[in-house]
């Protein structure tokens, strides 16, 4: 068994969705951001950087439990774990973690600053987000570039750097739907990663 810790972020949606494609049992406990129970002491013992997602398996390697904080790190346990959605030989999984540190690095942090900037600012500051949209718009026509050539992010396998990505996209073209326009292999990546069973369920 599973205890995961998340709330109802893109980075948490991620793990859980890995989790569902997976089909293991896990236990969702939530963690409430607006009441800051992510700085409480019973969770800095599981994530001393006091930030959601984390796991704890029960069942770790050879028979231990295992603590795994940042959704990254997470994704790319459970994928060694089980041996599913991370390439089989070294070079796809180079390939399917270059494209998950794009999300982790790139998607993530521009598009939460840009989030921020938009709804969050008490006092906006059109530099900040212009700073921020611009550069979102830069990523998404790197994955347009990509996803030309590749049926996933990673090549023509569905594995955790789609599922690192798929929710920040999902929340953006709702309410940037006009940046997709002219990004036909996005929205086709996007409406296959939405489409499946296990995706669904996550998000509902």
């Amino acid at each position: 068994m599973i205890d995961f810790y998340t709330f109802a972020t893109p980075n948490g949606k991620k793990v859980k969705i890995m989790l569902e494609e997976l089909g293991v049992p896990y236990k969702e406990h939530t963690i409430n951001l607006r009441n800051m129970e992510q700085k409480t002491p019973e969770f800095l013992a599981i994530n001393p950087n006091g930030k959601i997602p984390a796991i704890v398996d029960n069942e770790g390697p050879f028979g231990k439990k295992t603590t795994v904080f940042e959704s990254g790190a997470i994704l790319y346990y459970l994928a060694e774990k089980y041996g599913k959605f991370i390439g089989s030989h070294l070079d796809s999984k180079a390939h399917t973690m270059q494209w998950v540190m794009f999300q982790m690095s790139g998607i993530g942090p521009n598009f939460g600053n840009l989030h921020y900037g938009l709804n969050s600012m008490e006092v906006k500051n059109p530099a900040f987000i212009q700073r921020f949209e611009k550069e979102s718009k830069r990523l998404l026509e790197v994955m347009e570039t990509q996803l030309r050539k590749n049926t996933y992010l990673a090549g023509h396998e569905y594995t955790i750097a789609d599922m690192a990505t798929y929710p920040w996209m999902q929340g953006f073209r709702a309410t940037r739907e006009e940046w997709f326009t002219n990004l036909p292999s996005v929205r086709r990546w996007m409406d296959a990663v939405g489409s499946r069973p296990p995706v669904q369920k996550a998000l509902a």
